[in-house]
């Protein structure tokens, strides 16, 4: 199965199944003296961890990641990381009695056709439990930045029709569904409850904010940087749709209100507005980089859904098990750290044009 790392420089593979022993990530190409230890890590991951409330899948797993290598005396040396999060809550018994049958808006279907074998608990390798290997890389990503004076936001933006009207950062991480207005919040998670009281889940959109990125970052013409961070993006599985800055409001504007007209402060190029989102060319232009992406309703629902078999036999099917009735305030520190990878990465590529990042010291 191919299609398991990301980034040039700064490059992560990740491995393991939603039920299997344990999940992980490699990280090649972190430069050393690097200080990090797994508490660094274990913040994002607690951020992700599924049963932290009752918008989210009730299983209880730790998430507790354990170093393997490439750090020595609390510092990268250059060479892999590679991080180890073991599963120590699954229960496939719930899988068993629709193994045979593809669970619809899943990838069952689609990975039995391409490998004539799938693991039907939970998913497998497509489940989300995959992204645990990501939110640690990001962790690292986010530590390379922050020595840069970048920072990488995300939040709830939209839950079905409902949507913050307030942007307040404070607030993100004192509710359960990660909304920037307060008020926004509540009236998300009486939605949440409300869809998973018939059975059902919900979609939304989230948005990514990441500002102190400086203007050059990005390389033409196939890996512009607005390329690689909705590729970033749309390879977390419940990811339908992207948009940079104005995104699809672009088409309904006229060139003269799309474009971000520009002056001069402090000898440095500004622009009036923001409709580019922070890249333009497919490089960063120093101005905030802002990602919206739409994520779909939960695919496990337990109401009754028709479907086929192994054999095309037609079938019925009801999800049981624990499951998220909406993937949102979960999918934030995913987004964060795929955009966070993603900006390291061409940060690097930038600094060390021969890609041989030698030193923390020279960032």
């Amino acid at each position: 199965m191919a299609g398991n790392s990301f980034g040039k420089i700064f490059k992560i593979t990740t491995w393991g199944e939603s039920h299997g022993k344990a999940l992980g990530v490699i990280i090649d190409g972190c430069p050393p003296m690097l200080e990090l230890k797994e508490e660094d890590m274990q913040i994002e991951l607690d951020r992700r961890m599924p049963g932290n409330s009752e918008v989210t899948s009730p299983r209880k797993e730790t998430d507790r990641v354990e170093i393997l290598s490439g750090i020595f005396e609390g510092k990268t040396t250059g060479a892999p990381i590679s991080l180890l999060i073991k599963n120590i809550d699954v229960d496939s018994s719930k899988y068993e009695k629709i193994k045979d049958i593809f669970r619809p808006g899943h990838a069952d279907y689609t990975y039995f056709v391409k490998y004539g074998i799938r693991d039907h608990r939970g998913g497998g390798r497509s489940s989300g439990r995959e992204t645990v290997g990501r939110v640690a890389a990001g962790a690292v990503a986010k530590k390379i930045l922050k020595a840069k004076g970048i920072n990488v936001t995300g939040y709830t933006k939209q839950i079905g029709d409902i949507t913050a009207s307030v942007i307040d950062f404070n607030e993100i991480e004192k509710n359960d569904v990660r909304c920037p207005d307060k008020n926004t919040a509540q009236k998300m998670i009486e939605k949440i409850k409300e869809v998973r009281k018939a059975g059902d889940s919900i979609g939304g959109i989230v948005e990514v904010i990441a500002s102190g990125v400086p203007p050059g970052l990005g390389e033409p013409v196939f890996d512009k940087l607005s390329a690689d961070i909705a590729k970033a993006l749309m390879s977390i599985g419940a990811v339908k749709g992207v948009e940079i800055g104005a995104g699809f409001k672009s088409a309904l504007l006229l060139g003269s209100q799309n474009n971000d007209e520009m002056y001069v402060k402090g000898e440095k190029v500004k622009f009036k507005t923001n409709n580019s989102g922070g890249i333009l060319g497919g490089i960063s232009n120093g101005d905030d980089i802002v990602v919206r992406i739409a994520v779909k309703p939960t695919a496990s629902i337990s109401k009754i859904q028709k479907s086929v078999d192994i054999n095309n036999s037609e079938r019925e099917i009801k999800v049981e098990g624990r499951h998220d009735p909406c993937i949102c305030p979960r999918i934030v520190p995913v987004a964060e750290a795929m955009m966070a990878i993603v900006i390291t990465d061409h940060l690097l590529r930038f600094i060390f044009p021969n890609h041989s990042p030698s030193s923390l010291q020279t960032l």
